[in-house]
């Protein structure tokens, strides 16, 4: 039986890219410890990544933030892998997305599963 070679590829480690979230990241944790501890620095976060975004999804983004101010108080707002979120008890409730964080079509607001929105009347 024929043994058979394959070719010796050389990982190139991470590209600049996946170096660039791996350091986003990084400092999002660590200031989500500090949103964590200080409504403040959540709401500045959310403000200088809503202010990163470009036309309409800034002006989406402005307008969902106050919405959720004003209807959801006890929720605190954070960053969550570079998006507007919004927590409870530390766990993301719900966020938006950019079209252009992923060059998608459409903007997203989404919710995770903390949300609980099949509990109750909706």
């Amino acid at each position: 039986m024929a043994e058979k070679k394959t070719a010796d590829k050389k990982s190139k480690g991470f590209t600049a890219e996946e170096r660039a979230a791996m350091k986003a990241r990084a400092q999002e944790l660590k200031a989500e410890a500090r949103a964590n501890k200080n409504r403040a620095e959540g709401e500045r976060d959310v403000l200088t990544a809503i202010a990163a975004m470009k036309g309409k999804d800034r002006a989406m983004a402005k307008r969902l933030h106050a919405i959720v101010k004003d209807s959801a108080p006890d929720l605190w707002p954070k960053t969550w892998y570079g998006m507007p979120a919004y927590a409870k008890e530390g766990k993301v409730v719900c966020f938006f997305q950019s079209a252009d964080k992923f060059k998608a079509r459409y903007a997203t607001f989404g919710f995770n599963d903390t949300a609980n929105l099949d509990e109750g009347a909706l």
